[in-house]
């Protein structure tokens, strides 16, 4: 499948039918409201204006369509709650550009303005409406037609998994699940003859991961036996630093842990684990502000960027910078950049955290840490889209395998970019040892469970007081 061609569709069609509006609407306030007012047939001039507003009008759509989240999740649409989503952001589109564009406009009273709004309304709900129900129409039918669907990896080795198979595959109009195999949770339990003689066994959930990229499997089903239910949270942990779409037969509901909603899969009814912690419209506005933030800082505070590296260049032999591997979103790693804190070559014997009396820490470095100076050039990793202003604290692989083993649930926090700045190092600050970071984990996952864009607000605010006050630790 490719995604990208699908939200192009949506993208030519919104254009085009924003564009046909506007030239529409140009046309009816000419002939219907000016020509009224002015007692004469007012000629249709398509001046430069027209043709600037044809460009940007439905460029402005386009954004806000982005924004709210309608050229997200393309092959798992439903039609009534885009039609939904599509009249609220449109009656937010039409108010936008009546306050920029029309508040000023030729008027017979004031019940041209609510006519012209009306107007400009149905004819902008009515053409997108049609477009996208024609599209996201067509793409189902050719889910359900087994045309086009996604790579499903079956975990469960037994009856239940074999049930659940056989209910799938008989199904008249598919889900869009093309199972590509199986993996077994418990080899003490065996595998179902039925089962492998349909299905490819692709080896055992320790190395889902592995398979999963190999696979290229976009879905994971779990359908395991009543013994195996003890194994379902670490399943879930597991997949969660991952972004297949994990689903579960229903009788497993009361024993998972975190968020889920229904999901009726015409004949097969499955629990959906909602993995995506922020909507579509909230990960778009989080983005923009990290752009903004990002370009301000570099921007703004250039010279003092420019004086901490001359600074430590000149107090310590060593490169200005310092850049080191870090896990981020689904467990993706990324180079984080950082003003060297430390002596040249600190780590040499291995990764270690630094403690309040490290002696690896410069004089100068000390400063910065207490100010948080040191993390300045992390904007370029938010500009680059590997992290963000705020989020989990960013770990190094050693020290997260570590994590893993005491706290098996660190790898939710994979569900969101790493940020600059966090409610865990707010609260916490900087941990000198494993325990430590695991306490500090326990903010950020709260911070997780309540994430909303006050809350980012809030801890910036607690940060910068943090940075002005020096206690940063």
């Amino acid at each position: 499948m490719n995604r990208r061609r699908e939200i192009s569709k949506y993208i030519v069609a919104d254009y085009l039918c924003s564009a046909l509006t506007w030239a529409a609407f140009w046309i009816f306030r000419k002939k219907y409201i000016e020509s009224e007012k002015f007692g004469i047939q007012v000629s249709l001039q398509f001046d430069e204006k027209f043709f600037l507003a044809l460009i940007i009008i439905p460029l402005f759509w386009i954004f806000l369509y982005l924004l709210s989240g309608l050229y997200a999740n393309v092959y798992r649409k439903s039609r009534i709650a885009e039609i939904k989503q599509l009249f609220i952001t449109d009656a937010i589109g039409v108010l936008i550009l009546f306050f920029t564009l029309l508040l000023n406009d030729v008027i017979l009273n004031y019940k041209t303005y609510y006519f012209s709004i009306s107007v400009l309304f149905c004819m902008q709900f009515g053409l997108s409406a049609l477009a996208h129900l024609l599209i996201t129409t067509i793409t189902n039918r050719k889910i359900h037609n087994r045309k086009i669907g996604f790579n499903t990896i079956l975990i469960g080795s037994n009856k239940k998994a074999m049930q659940l198979y056989t209910d799938m595959q008989s199904q008249h109009s598919s889900s869009g699940n093309k199972f590509v195999g199986f993996v077994h949770v418990d080899s003490g339990n065996g595998f179902s003859p039925e089962l492998t003689s349909k299905l490819k066994h692709l080896g055992e959930f320790e190395n889902i991961h592995d398979i999963i990229i190999k696979e290229k499997a976009e879905e994971v089903i779990i359908a395991i036996e009543s013994p195996e239910h003890k194994y379902v949270e670490s399943i879930i942990n597991k997949l969660s630093d991952t972004k297949t779409v994990i689903k579960i037969i229903p009788d497993m509901y009361d024993i998972l842990l975190g968020s889920v909603k229904f999901s009726s899969i015409i004949d097969a009814p499955l629990i959906v684990v909602s993995k995506d912690v922020l909507e579509p419209k909230q990960v778009i506005l989080k983005r923009t502000f990290d752009i903004v933030s990002s370009l301000f800082f570099l921007i703004i505070f250039s010279p003092v960027y420019l004086i901490i590296a001359l600074i430590i260049k000149l107090t310590s032999k060593g490169p200005v910078f310092y850049s080191q591997e870090r896990i981020g979103l689904h467990g993706k790693p990324f180079t984080i950049y950082k003003f060297r804190s430390m002596y040249h070559e600190a780590e040499k014997d291995g990764p270690a955290l630094s403690s309040k009396d490290d002696a690896r820490i410069t004089k100068f470095g000390k400063f910065m840490r207490k100010g948080r100076l040191d993390e300045l050039p992390q904007f370029i990793n938010v500009l680059a889209g590997n992290m963000s202003v705020v989020g989990p604290r960013p770990e190094r692989r050693f020290f997260i395998e570590q994590i893993i083993r005491k706290a098996p649930h660190y790898t939710h926090l994979h569900k969101l970019k790493p940020g600059i700045t966090s409610w865990g190092q707010v609260k916490y600050g900087y941990a000198e040892n494993v325990d430590q970071m695991i306490r500090r984990m326990e903010y950020d996952i709260l911070y997780l469970e309540n994430i909303s864009f006050l809350l980012d607000m809030r801890i910036i605010i607690y940060t910068i007081l943090i940075v002005l006050q020096g206690r940063g630790k």
